[in-house]
């Protein structure tokens, strides 16, 4: 089964996609089907015997581009609908062993132009909303460890990224300026949150951190997607995102678990689901958001009653604390040769 059911107490639909309780869980490293398998030897996804980055469909898609007709049938109060979209796998190195935070920025930076490409190519095949993400680490919930992320293509702009929409189409309609502008801004101005600086990017934990170590990283001018980031601006922001994940597997001395999303412009959908009467560029600043689970070495941050149930963030660690700790780490793998330290400011 593969579809979306609508929840009205909320406003939101939820997918079922049940065949994904057969995917593969934690192989073993010689069995494991994101490294190289040029003759089939274990019916690997990748057949050839080396690559830099490679792009696919998942094998066990959430959403597809040609879906069944739901299990069930509807109601005028929950409708059902087919779970339609596209699901991509993005594999950072024929490493197994590696991880982004070690494949160095010259791979970095080409990842950022496969995002940028299947950004464009998904975003013309029709669907509203394109979102980049790696899921890093047991503990965040992965079945497979070779270094990867994924690409989920909807047909409608996920909860988030309306919600953070609908909030920068108040503010830009309150001030005539976009919010993460401003924000960006006030961290600079700032500085105590700031974790890493280019000329063109700027990462820094948020004043708002859900979690003790979020770390933000945001372009100074105001660019709606990485179509809009040209070459400095990406060579830029490898460094930049280089030096976070060198700190964060610093921090507590070992590599950092983590969720991250790239948060763009849509690619479809009317940016009146959003409060505005404009074009999606006025009020999409592209960011990346990093969420590692760890509040120490040994405790990690749950998602228990009041975020679950309350949706009420609680977090353990002050953002001016969590910054200084993740600059210094930086400082750290700079002058052991690990990190190129851009800078805080």
């Amino acid at each position: 089964m593969s579809e979306r059911r609508f929840d009205p107490t909320t406003g939101e639909w939820v997918t079922f996609a049940t065949h994904r309780q057969e995917r593969t869980f934690l192989p073993p490293a010689d069995s494991c089907p994101l490294c190289p398998d040029p003759a089939g030897a274990w019916d690997g996804e990748i057949r050839r015997p080396e690559f830099d980055i490679a792009v696919f469909d998942n094998r066990f898609p959430s959403l597809r581009p040609d879906p069944e007709a739901p299990a069930v049938a509807g109601s005028e109060l929950m409708p059902v609908a087919p779970a339609r979209g596209r699901c991509e796998v993005v594999v950072y190195s024929s490493d197994h062993a590696t991880s982004l935070s070690r494949v160095g920025a010259g791979r970095v930076r080409l990842l950022l132009d496969v995002w940028a490409d299947r950004y464009a190519v998904l975003g013309a095949e029709g669907h509203a909303y394109v979102l980049p993400f790696e899921n890093k680490g047991e503990v965040i919930g992965v079945t497979l460890h070779h270094p990867h992320g994924q690409i989920y293509a909807f047909d409608e702009i996920p909860p988030r990224p309306l919600r953070e929409l609908s909030a920068a189409a108040r503010h830009r309609a309150a001030t005539g300026r976009c919010v993460e502008c401003d924000v960006v801004a006030a961290e600079v101005a700032g500085g105590d949150r700031v974790v890493a600086a280019g000329e063109r990017w700027v990462a820094h934990v948020p004043f708002w951190a859900r979690f003790p170590y979020e770390v933000r990283l945001s372009p100074r001018e105001h660019l709606p997607s990485f179509a809009a980031v040209d070459a400095a601006g990406r060579d830029d922001l490898a460094g930049v995102l280089v030096d976070v994940l060198a700190g964060l597997d610093a921090l507590f001395g070992f590599e950092m678990p983590y969720i991250m999303g790239i948060f763009s412009e849509p690619t479809g959908g009317d940016p009146a689901a959003a409060g505005w009467d404009g074009a999606w560029s006025d009020i999409s600043h592209l960011h990346l958001l990093i969420s590692p689970p760890y509040r120490t070495a040994t405790k990690l941050k749950y998602l228990a009653g009041v975020e679950s149930m309350g949706g009420a963030f609680m977090t353990d660690v002050a953002p001016e604390t969590a910054a200084a700790n993740l600059r210094a780490a930086i400082a750290r793998e700079a002058a052991a040769g690990h990190a190129s330290g851009v800078g805080t400011l």
